[in-house]
């Protein structure tokens, strides 16, 4: 803790020497991704605190330390002793990073930021906040004067997909780019987001744990493309089939290029949320049009090829699973919180197209369950043993497509209060799944089916319901998702999202139940097209936290079709001895009393 208050006074001691009053670190990287690579993990440097979002302020006089609800418990444990305190988002109490600073500085002061980082959005909202009375720097990182032994930007390998995994040649999305392009009037368009680039290209890296990116720009125009990485990264015939629709440039080289190749009469296609202020100080003088990628769009909806890959990583990933939780003695086993998701991790690893994991692991016994984004550590890892509730959320990533997938395990017995909290989140998570809808129906309007039975109760979550997965890619993608924030996105066909409603009562139990659905077309009628989901899980739910009482006969049939579906899809696949397991975990429900 005394390393992290030296680290705040070196920085106090910087902004002195360069006239500034604060400074601001949002974490991300110039790519604005939501984990990066070892280089830009900023926040935790500065502040001790390893959660994927969050913003440090530091002035003379304070440290301060942003987080939402998923990690208020884990950020107020991990900054206990340091001189930073924690504020939480979008808490009334709370003010933002920017009205906080517009309060307490006085008027003139300035507040700087890493202008790599920093988008052309962020800085107009930013600026908007601070109105007259303070001035926004966007200034040279200043950590790299006092993290003396910062990560350089790393250069690992990248290998290329074939067009049978991915369905699409990239010389067949970058016309479908270029079209786009027509379609706005653009002559150039610049792509920063690192999972987009990799499926524009059909290349994966390694840059950033777990997710198999690698750090790159890409400018696109009508009759060429340049993708700005190290040329080491690739195999002599790697190069060769790449450079048939790319030229290969350095990564540090894209500034200038774009200096060079950008004429007075282009007009570029941005997007200013991903679009740092190093590049877009490039064409600031030109014509802009902004918007969201291109290719975000594109990617969000899984063409047949993705679609296939993704059910065939849910059913080896069911296997998986099935072989794993038939191993688990959950009545006296004695395991650690790191050995159950190591056992997992082995299952899906006598697989040879599975190629690791598709996040960092969340297992979290008893109260450490009730953290909903907890990682367990060696120092934190607990034994898991008696009466209580794991939740157990893991991915695997495979050649074909990933997973994520939650269960929350009962070992022992439960509580009535367990088994009560569970069957609500199952309600909402079958509510959500059975929805249809018609076209043109956005996340944020399906939200409150998976929340309706905990707030019956007087209960709720406060994380989102669904996010956005990636084709073996991030298993957080846009640009749609479920939940309450008014997102006008709206759903479309073979776009993937998860359903992952929860409940988390601090200091005794957490419950999460995920699983992955798409998006498909459903009926045609007089009042247009609707929708529904597909579920592409293969996992049994915890029938021994199931309350049929407080389930409609529908919900039983819901369950009961979805276990008999389970079984088929598993019984030929799975060990022999685990048979016995996914028999009884499949069984049917009984008729409420």
């Amino acid at each position: 803790m005394t390393e992290i208050n030296e680290r705040v006074a070196k920085l106090r001691s910087l902004l002195s020497k360069h006239k500034l009053d604060g400074w601001i670190i949002n974490g991300t990287d110039p790519h604005q991704s939501e984990y990066v690579c070892d280089r830009w993990r900023t926040r935790n440097w500065i502040s001790g605190f390893s959660g994927s979002a969050g913003t440090v302020v530091i002035t003379q006089d304070e440290a301060l330390l942003w987080v939402d609800s998923r990690y208020f418990i884990q950020a107020q444990q991990q900054i206990e002793g340091t001189c930073f305190k924690m504020m939480k988002v979008d808490t009334p109490s709370y003010p933002s990073p920017n009205i906080y600073l517009r309060e307490v500085l006085a008027k003139g002061s300035k507040v700087g930021i890493d202008k790599a980082t920093l988008t052309v959005k962020s800085q107009q909202a930013i600026a908007e906040v601070f109105g007259g009375d303070l001035d926004l720097v966007p200034y040279d990182d200043l950590l790299d004067m006092i993290w003396t032994d910062r990560p350089p930007v790393p250069n690992k390998p990248v290998i290329g997909l074939p067009d049978e995994i991915t369905g699409f040649s990239a010389a067949q999305k970058l016309t479908m780019v270029r079209y786009a392009m027509l379609d706005h009037g653009a002559t150039y368009t610049i792509i920063s987001s690192l999972d987009d680039i990799a499926w524009l290209t059909n290349l994966r890296g390694d840059d950033v744990s777990y997710n198999p990116v690698f750090l790159s720009y890409l400018l696109v125009g009508k009759q060429k493309a340049w993708l700005f990485t190290s040329e080491s990264r690739f195999s002599d015939d790697l190069t060769k089939e790449i450079s048939q629709d790319f030229e290969l440039l350095a990564y540090d080289q894209v500034v200038p290029t774009l200096r060079t190749i950008l004429r007075a009469d282009d007009v570029v296609y941005y997007n200013p949320e991903k679009t740092n202020l190093l590049l877009s100080s490039t064409f600031d003088s030109l014509q802009k049009v902004e918007g969201l990628d291109f290719t975000t769009d594109l990617k969000a909806c899984k063409n047949d090829t993705e679609l296939q890959g993704m059910r065939k990583a849910h059913l080896l990933d069911g296997v998986a699973l099935v072989n794993f939780l038939s191993r688990l003695d959950t009545q006296n086993g004695e395991y650690t919180e790191i050995e159950i998701s190591d056992m997992l991790k082995e299952q899906r690893g006598r697989n040879s197209d599975c190629i690791g994991e598709s996040f960092a692991p969340i297992s979290g016994w008893a109260p450490h369950g009730a953290m909903c984004h907890y990682s367990a550590t060696k120092e934190s890892n607990a034994k898991v043993q008696g009466d209580g509730l794991l939740v157990l959320d893991t991915g695997g990533m495979y050649t074909f497509g990933l997973t994520d997938v939650t269960r929350t395990i009962l070992f022992g017995n439960a509580t009535e209060e367990q088994i009560r909290d569970y069957t609500l989140v199952l309600k909402g998570n079958l509510a959500l799944a059975s929805a249809r809808f018609p076209e043109g129906t956005c996340g944020y309007q399906l939200d409150a089916l998976a929340r309706q039975f905990l707030w019956q109760a007087g209960m709720t979550f406060y994380h989102g319901t669904g996010h956005g997965l990636g084709f073996r890619l991030n298993v957080h993608e846009g640009p749609h998702n479920i939940s309450p924030r008014p997102l006008a996105v709206a759903l479309k066909k073979g776009m993937i999202v998860s359903d992952e409603p929860g409940l988390y009562k601090e200091g005794r139990h957490g419950i999460r139940i995920e699983n992955i659905i798409t998006v498909r077309e459903d009926v045609k009628t007089e009042f247009g097209q609707f929708f529904s989901f597909e579920v592409l899980t293969i996992c049994p739910f915890e029938s021994r936290l199931i309350d049929v009482n407080l389930l409609s006969g529908q919900e039983i049939t819901m369950v009961n079709a979805y276990h008999r579906w389970v079984y088929e899809e598993l019984k030929s696949l799975v060990d022999d001895s685990a048979l016995p397991y996914l028999k009884e975990a499949t069984k049917p429900l009984g008729a409420a009393k």
